[in-house]
């Protein structure tokens, strides 16, 4: 798909991989939107690197549907590329692990994510195009300690982008899984707060790198799914 000119969205875009994503898609000249909870920063963000600011809590299920429509009407009614990247984590031990952990994690990491998908689908279908990319985790293929939570959710997500891979093929509507290791932002931080990038992990421009490339390929073809390791993060 050309870049250029392209219609995306982008959810938890006012940190980390969501920011560094929106930014290098605006640098190709694409038309980006971003999402995020706190008004003021996402507007403080959307106006450092030239996006378009969606105000939106992704965990708020029932307002879905009206934050869909609102960011179809801020692309003018077209979306080439999905990327849901709103994420959160708690990591708990079996044995400590609360109802509220899995609500708030699996309201944002799964449900939201896929109800956001499910109101943008007739418009892919609708044009027979479109790429939807889901942020994964090396928690998606593996769990591990105090994962019981969090690696779940991102099994959830691995097993939905497989289903629908599967449902849409036949639309020309391109699904693709990325998972990064360990990358150093905000995630995790409970003041949300932007990690200095560290020489030896990855960084939010290390997988903006790899998401753009999967969209950038020719439309015939598509990747499924993408891991991305630090070299050496020892």
């Amino acid at each position: 798909m050309k870049i250029s000119n392209s219609r995306v969205l982008i959810t938890g875009g006012s940190s980390g991989i969501g920011k560094e994503t929106a930014k290098q898609f605006i640098a190709e000249g694409a038309k980006v939107v971003i999402t995020g909870r706190d008004a003021n920063k996402l507007q403080k963000v959307a106006n450092e690197i030239g996006a378009i600011p969606l105000p939106f809590d992704i965990s708020d299920l029932k307002s879905i549907p009206e934050k869909a429509k609102e960011a179809m009407s801020l692309l003018e009614g077209t979306i080439d590329v999905l990327i849901n990247n709103a994420g959160i984590g708690v990591f708990p031990l079996l044995g400590e692990i609360t109802e509220e952990d899995l609500k708030t994690v699996y309201n944002t990491n799964v449900f939201g994510l896929a109800l956001i998908t499910q109101e943008l689908i007739p418009f892919f279908k609708a044009q027979q195009s479109g790429n939807i990319i889901n942020i994964g985790s090396t928690a998606s293929l593996k769990g591990f300690a105090r994962g019981s939570v969090y690696a779940a959710s991102k099994f959830a997500v691995r097993g939905m982008t497989q289903s629908w891979q599967a449902e849409l093929r036949k639309d020309n509507i391109r699904v693709s899984l990325i998972n990064p290791s360990e990358v150093t932002t905000a995630f995790a931080d409970a003041n949300r707060e932007e990690r200095n990038e560290e020489s030896n992990k990855l960084g939010a421009e290390d997988i903006a790198q790899a998401i753009l490339s999967v969209v950038n390929m020719r439309d015939k073809g598509f990747v499924p799914e993408v891991t991305v390791w630090a070299t050496n993060p020892f």
